[in-house]
């Protein structure tokens, strides 16, 4: 059977969107890959454009709240920010909860090309915690 991972951010436009597109990539097939936010943000952009860069399309994700998925029975729920982990709502089945809270890069202040450089550097960020996470859980 599938396990099902769920991703957890503030507003599931950035970070987690990230996360959820390495996620399945990495898991290929073997997991049920979800996000979602404590609100909704709509998709970030830059998010959408720095994956691109990677190969990875992320166009078609949507922005969820977390309400969406309570009667989900998640395998792990992973936090990608502190606002995400203290707000977490309690799972009632066995969902591991596990956290890494990596900084916002759509709160970044610079010129364009800092702005883009710093996009890049938390993706890889992402990109080398989601390999991680399904090589030791999958």
């Amino acid at each position: 059977m599938k396990k099902k991972i769920l991703v957890l951010c503030t507003g599931n436009s950035c970070r987690s969107q990230i996360a959820e597109g390495y996620l399945r990539y990495f898991a290929h097939k073997k997991a049920e890959i979800y996000s979602a936010g404590i609100e909704t943000h709509g998709l970030n952009s830059k998010a959408i454009e720095t994956m691109k860069e990677d190969g990875i399309d992320i166009s078609n994700h949507t922005s969820n709240t977390i309400n969406e998925y309570e009667n989900f029975k998640f395998d792990f729920v992973i936090t990608v920010c502190d606002n995400a982990k203290e707000n977490c709502p309690y799972f009632p089945n066995s969902a591991g909860i596990v956290h890494h809270s990596f900084k916002d890069p759509s709160k970044y202040v610079g010129a364009e090309e800092e702005i883009v450089k710093e996009f890049r550097k938390i993706r890889d960020e992402i990109r080398a915690y989601c390999r991680e996470f399904i090589n030791e859980n999958l």
